[in-house]
């Protein structure tokens, strides 16, 4: 459900604190405000620590490690599974959710003739993939667009005879806006399209992740679950699973998937035996409390930069960690203005954040981590106001 921000609210009313310890559990450059934590994420000490024991365990017996990793791939699997509230025999992990992208279309085994439905939302490597494999229907959604049955209607009403799958975010990347909700995904499967959802921003940030019960779904467990680089899974209903192949042959290839996906014989595992400790981690900071406080210390930073001039908020998910916002007119039409703007922030503010184009002018986007405070958002909107006021 997206709601608007109170325009007449007081941010000065607002009491933000710091997450007791939460900086000290990354080795984050303290002299960057790292507000883009939704791009790449962050590996806390303890989960990077699991990661260097492991290291040193293939270094000091390799033949043991590789001979038994299969199955303690399953085991990590199995945990990371029961934090995400789903069937550690239908998840895979995978590399990033291109990857899983990948391997859900491939399974699917389009005709020439089939339609993927995407958004122009969508991650552009992630579209890409569907764009290999079939025609693609781009829905262009208004940033705009006021609530969920606004973007439900517009993302029905471009489906025609062709469309055999809907390939959708569960939050957009750019806009950090809820897309593929539960009733959505009813709507669709109603209609007999085979849905896959881009989650790559659920584990870690939302209570439930795979809710909805897509066909196919995969998330990022880098960003907001706090594992190592590389570690993603991919969850499949049990009508398709037969049908996902492995990426390579492999000695596991009898098994099927999950474990036919997973190995990929002598290769790094760590990071994929260490992502359980990051979802650990969370639990025993307490996952609700965690989620909250992300959730309140972004909406703080939104409310400042919207008091810049020309600086407009976005509809926007309840109690996300991301956010959104409008930048004046004529700024990041492209690619490559965005990029550059992006640059010039964290060179001369000292400010990491996302900002995304769009014809006619695009927008910023912002995090919350409990390893930010409240001055860096008041930094990076100081800083911003008087950036935007020069021109």
């Amino acid at each position: 459900m997206t709601t608007s921000v109170g325009a007449g609210k007081d941010v000065q009313d607002h009491k933000r604190g710091e997450f007791p310890g939460g900086a000290e559990l990354f080795r984050l450059d303290p002299a960057v405000a790292h507000l883009n934590h939704g791009s790449f994420g962050a590996v806390p000490l303890p989960v990077a620590e699991a990661q260097r024991r492991l290291t040193e365990e293939v270094m000091a017996d390799p033949d043991a490690f590789f001979v038994g990793v299969p199955d303690r791939i399953a085991e990590a699997r199995g945990r990371v599974a029961a934090h995400l509230g789903g069937d550690p025999d239908g998840i895979a992990f995978v590399a990033n959710a291109t990857e899983a992208a990948n391997l859900a279309l491939d399974a699917l085994r389009l005709d020439p003739g089939d339609e993927i439905l995407v958004t122009d939302h969508g991650y552009g490597t992630v579209v890409a993939a569907a764009a290999r494999r079939a025609r693609t229907a781009v829905v262009s959604l208004d940033p705009d667009l006021p609530d969920e049955d606004a973007v439900s209607e517009a993302v029905l009403a471009a489906l025609t005879p062709r469309t055999r799958v809907a390939l959708l975010d569960g939050i957009t990347s750019p806009t950090a806006r809820p897309l593929a909700t539960p009733r959505l995904l009813a709507g669709l499967r109603e209609r007999g399209i085979t849905t896959v959802v881009d989650g790559a921003h659920a584990p870690g940030m939302l209570a439930e992740p795979l809710a909805g019960e897509p066909d196919f779904w995969f998330g990022n467990l880098h960003k907001w679950a706090y594992a190592p680089a590389g570690s993603a899974v991919l969850a499949v209903a049990p009508a398709h699973r037969a049908r996902v192949a492995a990426p390579v042959p492999s000695w596991e290839d009898d098994r099927g998937f999950p474990r036919a996906v997973e190995f990929r014989a002598t290769v790094d595992y760590t990071g994929w035996l260490a992502a359980p400790e990051g979802l650990d981690l969370i639990a025993r900071l307490g996952a609700g409390q965690v989620r909250a406080h992300n959730a309140e210390l972004v909406r703080y930073g939104a409310e400042l930069l919207e008091r810049i001039p020309g600086v407009t908020s976005l509809p926007y998910g309840e109690g996300l960690a991301m956010r959104s916002l409008r930048l004046p007119a004529g700024l990041a039409r492209t690619k490559q203005e965005a990029a550059a703007l992006r640059e010039e922030i964290a060179a001369r503010l000292g400010c990491r954040v996302l900002i995304w184009n769009r014809p006619g002018g695009g927008g910023i986007r912002i995090s919350g981590q409990i390893y930010n405070r409240p001055e860096e958002y008041e930094r990076l909107t100081a800083g911003l106001r008087d950036l935007l006021s020069r021109g």
